[in-house]
């Protein structure tokens, strides 16, 4: 089982909101492992066994390997339609919507 990133040790998670995306596929480039384009052009998280979340505000864990390149796959998009969030309160700390 991978170890999931967190922020002072929080798990974080990562969903994405189909509306603002632009389909640039920036975040398949830097994280393909946690994004992936659908055939519809738009970038949707995959599941830990590599299942398309097709679901709205569909979320996936963070894992820790992959922290620096889901956050700058946040910071790098262009729709700003990446959130990650820590899992125990669901306070955004990365993405458009993060204090």
């Amino acid at each position: 089982m991978q170890q999931e990133a967190g922020v002072d040790g929080e798990a974080l998670e990562v969903w994405i909101d189909q509306d603002l995306c632009t389909g640039d596929g920036i975040c398949a480039q830097y994280a393909p492992e946690v994004f992936e384009l659908d055939i519809d052009g738009l970038a949707y998280v995959k599941s830990a066994d590599d299942e398309l979340l097709q679901d709205k505000g569909a979320t996936t864990p963070v894992p820790l390997p992959l922290l620096t390149d889901v956050i700058d796959s946040a910071k790098e998009c262009p729709g700003e339609c990446i959130h990650v969030r820590r899992v125990s309160d669901r306070a955004e700390v990365y993405g458009p919507d993060a204090e």
